[in-house]
């Protein structure tokens, strides 16, 4: 069985597909955005310019919450360069700015999962050199490129990207009233043992692909030749597999709580017990165990980060625009990328941002925050699927749509 997600015969996007954003419901990028929201107040005055500063400037195309005002003054001064940020929530909007010439307009990039591959494909980014980002060799074992493969060309085996931070679609459950083995499954979601006291997410995109890895694992066609000759990718689903799915997914909704809008929402319905589980960011889970280790909540909660089926994943990546050629800027590109995932900043994110981080911080942190921040769990990565677009967004949204009305 060949190995999923991050690998080298991992989910890719095909040439033929038109990216899509994530669909309806709470946007990870906007809790990413909530937990920063005081970093981000901080950066606005001092530090956030527009894309079209002074020429001495470096232009980025970022997500706000990874912006730390003191780590960007320091750069600033050593470097003697003014820098200057323009904020996207999506990647499909991201990706439309680099399409219309944002080449031009931006020096750095970010992205995530699959993402990068299609950027450099078209062009819009370019090749970057390890050897001048001395951090990476602080990345853990599976974000490097030997075993990493979603950042590194194919045809010439260059990099094009370095991985930034990381998270998952795992499930967070309350471990007095759901057993381990129970919550090691995507199953636990649809067991009826559980009625009434569970709850997923409003996302139709990340509902459907947990759910469709479940339905392929019951029909035995998850391991078996796909119609388009890839490993399996569910966001790739076969139309006998939807069924499957819209089948699955109307019998789970006599049995939830509710659907979830935010993580504030989900945080009171597993504390209060009326959740027993629910599948999230781990954002929750950590809100959790830090209330908790102050004594606030006596109840113990855990996290599978990926279900024996396998589970949906993210990582974020820094990338270099394609109209940064040789030279002093391509230098300072790289630069910045190596400040920005250095184990001092890498902890300051991972603070700031409520995220996982590919760089190793085990050093930096204490043993209560490695366990938090999943530091020693990076190895359960081999086993997700990318978060990816749907191949068929109509027929998702049809799927979606009937079991609403069911």
């Amino acid at each position: 069985m060949k190995p999923h997600g991050f690998n080298p015969a991992g989910n890719r996007l095909s040439a033929t597909q038109a990216p899509r954003g994530p669909g309806g419901g709470v946007n990870r990028r906007q809790m990413l955005k909530t937990l920063a929201a005081g970093t981000a107040m901080a950066v606005a005055a001092p530090y956030i310019r527009p894309a079209s500063a002074a020429a001495s400037s470096l232009r980025a195309l970022m997500w706000e919450g990874y912006l730390l005002p003191e780590v960007i003054a320091a750069f600033e001064e050593k470097h003697k360069v003014t820098f200057a940020p323009t904020f996207f929530d999506g990647n499909s909007e991201a990706y439309n700015k680099l399409r219309v010439g944002g080449t031009k307009d931006f020096d750095l990039v970010q992205a995530d999962g699959f993402w990068p591959s299609l950027y450099f494909r078209e062009k819009l980014i370019r090749t970057v050199d390890y050897a001048k980002i001395p951090s990476t060799q602080e990345l853990f074992p599976v974000f490097k490129p030997d075993q990493y493969k979603l950042l590194t060309d194919d045809a010439t085996g260059v990099q094009f990207g370095v991985p930034f931070c990381w998270g998952s679609y795992g499930i967070t459950y309350n471990t007095a009233q759901m057993p381990a083995e129970k919550a090691a499954s995507i199953e636990c979601l649809f067991d009826p043992a559980f009625g009434g006291k569970l709850s997923t997410s409003a996302r139709f995109e990340e509902n459907i692909a947990l759910t469709g890895i479940l339905v392929a694992t019951r029909m035995g066609t998850k391991d078996k030749p796909r119609p388009d000759g890839k490993s399996f990718n569910p966001y790739v689903l076969t139309d006998e597999e939807l069924d499957g799915v819209e089948k699955l997914l109307i019998e789970q909704k006599k049995l939830l709580l509710t659907r979830y809008q935010d993580n504030a929402t989900l945080a009171q319905l597993l504390e209060s017990g009326a959740v027993v589980a629910a599948p999230e960011f781990a954002q929750v889970y950590r809100q959790l165990l830090n209330k908790q280790a102050k004594g606030e909540i006596d109840t113990t909660f855990a996290h599978t980060l990926v279900p024996k089926e396998g589970g949906l994943g993210w990582v974020d990546t820094w990338l270099v625009s394609s109209g940064v050629a040789d030279g002093a800027k391509f230098d300072v590109c790289q630069s910045f990328i190596d400040t920005m995932t250095s184990k001092e900043t890498m902890k300051k994110i991972a603070m700031a941002s409520g995220c996982s981080t590919t760089i190793d911080i085990r050093s930096l942190s204490t043993p209560e925050e490695q366990k938090l921040y999943l530091m020693d769990r990076t190895g359960e990565l081999a086993s997700m699927y990318m978060f990816d677009q749907p191949s068929s967004t109509e027929k998702w949204e049809r799927v979606w749509s009937r079991m609403q009305a069911a």
